[in-house]
This record gives structure tokens, sequence and C-alpha cells, in this order.
């Protein structure tokens, strides 16, 4: 699904958001190992963090488009379009 048109997530609000979690995910993994509470729940700390940035950089706009009704209705009309042909084309 490479190839589909809403990117679905692919966007600076998404890999932000996803890549400061991912360091407190590490850094909580790090401070459990070591049997440090205070670093461990700093690591919950950044992870939430990214929740919060990610959703505030879509807010601003850097985030995925919400589909409208018409942009769905093309999509749909593409792909019967495109179904059309290869059945017509002696495909599946």
């Amino acid at each position: 699904m490479s190839g589909s048109a809403h990117g679905h997530g692919h966007t600076p609000a998404a890999w932000t958001g996803v890549t400061i979690a991912f360091i407190g995910f590490c850094v909580s993994g790090v401070f459990m190992v070591a049997a440090n509470p205070l670093g461990f729940w700093g690591g919950i700390a950044i992870t939430l963090i990214g929740g919060v940035v990610g959703m505030g950089m879509k807010a601003a706009g850097l985030g995925a488009a919400k589909e409208t009704a018409e942009r769905k209705h093309a999509r749909e009309q593409a792909g019967r379009i495109a179904a059309e042909r290869v059945a017509a084309q002696g495909g599946v």
C-alpha cells in the first residue's frame, strides 16, 4: 500500500512524535534494567511528551490533512476505473 494517496502517517508530525516516543521508550528500558525508578519514570515522561508534540504539530498543520468527501469520491471512482480496465484487459 505504499502507493496510497493518503500518506498514512508519513508527515513531520508523525515522524517527530514517534521518534521522541521511541527515545523515551529506550530511556525507560535502560533505567529499568539499571533498577533506577526515577530514570524509568523520566523515560515514560519523554514518551508521553512525544505524543503531545506529535498532536501539537498536527494541530499546527504539519500532520495529515483530513480526507474531504470530494477527495474520497474521486479516489473511489479512480479505483473503479482501474478495476474496469484490468477486467477489460482480461485480468483478474
